[in-house]
């Protein structure tokens, strides 16, 4: 049968993806289960692409670009969009990981990515503003010219005070977390408006920043985090000189009350479902006893749907981030990421309609019950459309792993995967690498490509929804045991990945890269067999048409 289409036969009504499917978990040294400082970011911007951009020497006087469309499909690698404007070059650029946002350098520097909602006066007008760096770009300028979370930090908000924020997400403000091998930050960044120009003297954007402490964990799941501002406490709080008289000026904090200033409460509007389900999913699950969390856990596929049970919680019941009761690994992370509110009332696949009376009259849960139903699916099902911490149709995420004691090129792992984490693989790429496999670094939205493995993952996962409930426990069957081989390989490709470095670091550079290569393309051939399988297996001439 010819696969494209077979593919275009099965690919089911897609998902309009909304703005709001970017989740951060970051995870202190001491949080962490190997004491790695770990950095974790899964997106919907339309570049699933992976590639990485190589460092560089410039010579004084050189100019850097600046883009808008960074995070857009549809150019060839390399080329960032619209240039906005320029600023000085650096002498020397480090090579760092870069899909729709940039990611991960070489000196193990990671940088995570959710946008989050701001006041509606806060918002810009890309026609009539003055303001020209995005959030993306401005992460770019930093994993090329930063080794250090702290020295990101300043480099990023001093280009958006200087340059002007503009939001690229549809005028919604931004939330970065920053992290090294050694510690973490969380920045916020709001818009000032159109009215904002270089030569007011002004900044160019409102932000806060707090240091996450080593023992702490968190989650941004499109929404503000950071709460009261210490600017006494240098080593743990930093803020733009307008963070406060924004505020005042504008009506929404009067210092002479009696309130204090709570930044979560005054930039950001009243929070929405689709991120304090993500704040309950993540603290219950790792500080359960931090304090009495609103009931949520059901396994009755009626009490979802009911109308006297559900509780609306304060935002203030959401720490900035909570000391895990047990310490967290990346395969942790990677679960999380894979959530689909199992066993809650946000639970799709446990969804009413999926059950029938059986022989014996008990009800039976139809195996083709999806925590994904399309939208039409759900229209004609009557599925509640609550958010998935995973995405049917996200494009990629990642989890950066930072490892101070070892050498930057080993000791930073990008474990990332394209499409639906739920579906997807895992796959670890070192800090070292120069290059990694050609399968991601492709992807046409238009044109079905086999040797693609968006376009594979893809496949899977429409091939799913012949037989879900079976069709899934195939694909475990064998993704699964693949990853599972990169955790119980590490510490020996770590080990030699060392020796190299200790004896010659060009060829250990050139191993790193090689077994990435292998690694990434052993998803790749994993994805194109599953076809196969599934399609043999679950084919419709078996299920009683």
């Amino acid at each position: 049968m010819n696969i494209r289409l077979l593919i275009i036969a099965l690919l089911l009504v897609s998902f309009s993806l909304p703005s709001y499917s970017c989740t951060i978990i970051a995870v202190g040294k001491k949080a962490s289960a190997d004491g790695s400082v770990i950095v974790s970011h899964t997106d919907a911007g339309p570049d699933c692409r992976l590639h990485v951009v190589p460092g560089q020497k410039f010579k004084t006087g050189d100019k850097a670009a600046i883009h808008w469309g960074m995070t857009e499909l549809g150019r060839p690698l390399g080329d960032y969009g619209e240039i906005l404007g320029y600023l000085p070059q650096a002498s020397e650029t480090f090579s760092y990981f870069q899909t729709a946002y940039p990611q991960m350098n070489e000196h193990q520097l990671a940088i995570g990515e959710s946008t989050t909602s701001q006041r509606e006066e806060l918002k810009v007008d890309r026609a009539i503003c003055k303001q020209i760096m995005t959030i993306e770009q401005v992460q770019a300028f930093a994993l090329q010219r930063c080794s250090t979370a702290i020295d990101a930090l300043n480099l990023i908000t001093g280009l958006l005070e200087k340059y002007g924020f503009l939001p690229s997400c549809v005028g919604e403000s931004e939330d970065l977390v920053i992290g090294d091998k050694n510690e973490i930050w969380v920045l916020e960044v709001f818009s000032v408006g159109n009215s904002w120009s270089p030569e007011s003297g002004k900044p160019g954007a409102i932000w806060a920043a707090q240091r996450v402490g080593d023992d702490q964990a968190l989650i941004i799941p499109n929404w503000s985090i950071i709460k009261e501002i210490n600017l006494e406490d240098k080593a743990n709080f930093r803020a733009s000189s307008n963070y406060m008289q924004e505020a005042i000026d504008r009506g929404w904090y009067d210092p002479a009350g009696s309130k204090p200033f709570i930044w979560q409460e005054v930039y950001a509007p009243i929070p929405r479902e689709w991120a304090t389900s993500r704040f309950w999913l993540f603290y219950s699950q790792f500080a359960p006893n931090y304090t009495n969390w609103p009931p949520r856990n059901t396994e009755d596929p009626f009490e979802g749907d009911g109308q006297y049970i559900q509780y609306v919680e304060p935002i203030s019941i959401y720490p900035f981030s909570v000391k895990p009761e047990k310490n967290i690994s990346v395969q942790d992370i990677m679960a999380f990421q894979r959530s689909t509110f199992t066993g809650t009332l946000y639970d799709k696949e446990n969804a009413p309609v999926w059950y029938y009376p059986g022989k014996d009259g008990k009800m039976v849960k139809s195996p083709i019950a999806t925590p994904f139903p399309t939208v039409e699916m759900r229209k004609v099902m009557n599925i509640n459309s609550r958010r998935n911490v995973a995405r049917a149709r996200g494009e990629y995420g990642m989890i950066a792993q930072l490892r101070s004691w070892l050498p930057d090129e080993v000791g930073g792992i990008y474990w990332f995967y394209v499409d639906n984490a739920y579906t997807s693989a895992y796959v670890p790429v070192y800090a070292g690498v120069t290059d990694v496999a050609d399968c991601y670094k492709r992807y046409d939205k238009e044109t079905f490509d086999d040797n693609s493995i968006r376009w594979c993952v893809d496949f899977v996962d429409n091939l799913l929804y012949l037989r879900w409930q079976d069709a899934v426990t195939s694909l475990r069957a064998k993704r699964d045991p693949l990853e599972k081989s990169f955790f119980d390989e590490q510490s020996e490709v770590d080990k030699k990945a060392q020796d190299l470095m200790a004896k010659n670091p060009k060829k250990a550079k050139q191993y790193l890269t090689q077994i990435s290569i292998d690694r990434m393309n052993q998803v790749h051939h994993l994805f194109k067999d599953m076809r196969i399988e599934l399609i043999t297996k679950y084919t419709n001439n078996k299920q009683g048409i």
